[in-house]
């Protein structure tokens, strides 16, 4: 029970990531900055208005999409737990 009491207590936040090691994710990371700074370079000011505007929404939909995760990952792991519990 050890986790759940560190993250009782807050010194376990589950929106960080650590992504240091993963070299994957800063390679698409820096694609998608370098793509973006682009494409804005080419943009009259009405397309880049709305660009922000889109980027904002797909930001919105991932942090959702990133909470409904969560939200199911903790509950499928709270289910493992009380099976386990049950069977001893």
């Amino acid at each position: 029970m050890r986790i759940l009491e560190e993250f009782w207590y807050g010194n376990i936040e589950p929106a960080e990531y650590d992504t240091t090691a993963c070299r994957e994710y800063n390679e698409v990371l820096r694609l998608i900055t370098r793509n973006e700074e682009r494409l804005l370079a080419t943009m009259t000011d009405e397309q880049k208005e709305l660009f922000s505007r889109y980027t904002d929404a797909v930001r919105e939909h991932q942090t959702m999409a990133e909470c409904l995760l969560f939200q199911g990952s903790f509950k499928l792991g709270a289910k493992m737990m009380i099976e386990i519990m049950d069977d001893r």
